[in-house]
């Protein structure tokens, strides 16, 4: 990862493919038998890292038409298309690719019928059911959200689709995002197969699919993990025959931990009390410490080259804050992280920064430059 890093001329992002691989194989060893993980694209949607997920998951979860595109040109051989705004063009390429569609409503599922126009469809039906409170940091579901059909409108739903010519495979029922707590996810997953059993029964519904969404959490900042242990210890009780129709769609689980941001400190400086390490980089890159308010940790990157004949700007054994290059002084990276020493010129790296990084950055801001981006793809000939 060093290498990668030192050899690029701008900020990079690094992904290692082997922790990609790792990663899914560690989730799948907790799933029971015969359970599909479908890799959530919005987490990491770089061309290469979704080429190198297919090898080890059964497909992926889209949230845009965009990336349907994206997972029809890499051959996914099992897509789920998510999201409460979907277009009419969203749903005629969801038709045409063979998705599967979680239908989020009955306005969408109307148009659904409407712009299938007879073709085959298979779709869940996304459901916002009454559950128990999750601690994770993105509540879908057991709340006012714009996602999904309320319970009472299921029944109409489930008519309304058999009249349309639709093939309800089974329910969405994704509840939340970033989800430490491996125990309540586990029970959680375990109550949603239950009811996705008792629902389907009651109304008819041949269930192929319970998809309990992703929400399998990690802690950037390292002081806690999520332990694959206790989730599978909670699933232990789950009816093989329901275990074999869960299907997951983790994305952050999958490529956080793979990611690396790297950038250039182009300037130490003190200001009002406070010492600042300027980096050719910040949340046009990376925008999730500015967006969630935290700092993220980094480690410094000696670099001892300095092609200046005048002064090297350092900082030693003193608090330092992260500043990117906008013109904005909320393109904070990281704030008060003690330091032994910070130099312009060395490189600061950001670990776990493989999901939700790159992806959410508001990448156009200021027409400030793109990173370059870096895989790691040891021998995974071994699949």
């Amino acid at each position: 990862m060093t290498d990668a890093v030192l050899a690029s001329s701008r900020p990079v992002y690094v992904y290692d493919l082997t922790t990609v691989r790792d990663n899914v194989r560690a989730l799948r060893g907790t799933l029971p038998a015969g359970a599909r993980i479908a890799y959530a694209m919005k987490a990491n949607g770089n061309d290469g890292v979704v080429a190198a997920v297919l090898r080890w998951c059964d497909g992926l979860e889209v949230a845009s038409g965009g990336e349907l595109a994206a997972a029809v040109a890499a051959g996914s051989p099992f897509t789920l298309f998510s999201g409460p705004a979907k277009t009419d063009g969203d749903l005629r390429a969801a038709v045409a690719a063979g998705a599967v569609v979680n239908v989020e409503s009955l306005h969408e599922l109307r148009r659904l019928v409407h712009v299938a126009g007879g073709r085959p469809v298979r779709v869940c039906l996304r459901v916002n059911r009454a559950h128990a409170a999750l601690p994770g940091s993105h509540r879908m579901s057991g709340a006012a959200t714009a996602f999904g059909i309320e319970e009472p409108l299921l029944a109409g739903a489930v008519a309304a689709a058999r009249a349309g010519g639709l093939d309800v495979a089974g329910f969405h029922l994704h509840a939340v995002s970033n989800e430490l707590d491996a125990a309540a996810l586990a029970a959680f997953v375990t109550d949603a197969a239950g009811w996705a059993a008792r629902t389907a029964a009651a109304l008819d519904v041949p269930l192929e699919i319970i998809n309990v969404g992703g929400g399998f959490g990690v802690d950037v900042l390292g002081r806690e993990r999520f332990d694959l242990g206790a989730f599978a210890a909670g699933l232990a009780g789950l009816p093989p025959e329901l275990g074999s129709r869960l299907v997951v769609e983790p994305g952050r689980f999958v490529t956080a931990t793979a990611g690396w941001y790297a950038a250039e400190v182009v300037d130490v400086k003190r200001n009002h009390g406070r010492w600042f390490a300027v980096v050719r980089g910040g949340t046009h890159h990376f925008r999730l410490p500015a967006s969630w308010g935290y700092s993220h940790p980094f480690t410094v990157l000696p670099v001892d080259d300095w092609p200046y004949p005048f002064e090297r700007p350092t900082v030693t054994g003193a608090p330092v804050d992260v500043a990117g290059e906008q013109c904005n002084p909320r393109d904070v990276l990281a704030r008060d992280v003690a330091v032994a020493a910070v130099r312009a010129g060395d490189v600061l790296v950001f670990a776990n920064t493989g999901a939700y990084g790159w992806e959410v950055a508001h990448h156009d801001f200021l027409r400030l430059g793109h990173p370059s981006f870096v895989l790691l793809d040891a021998d995974l000939s071994a699949g």
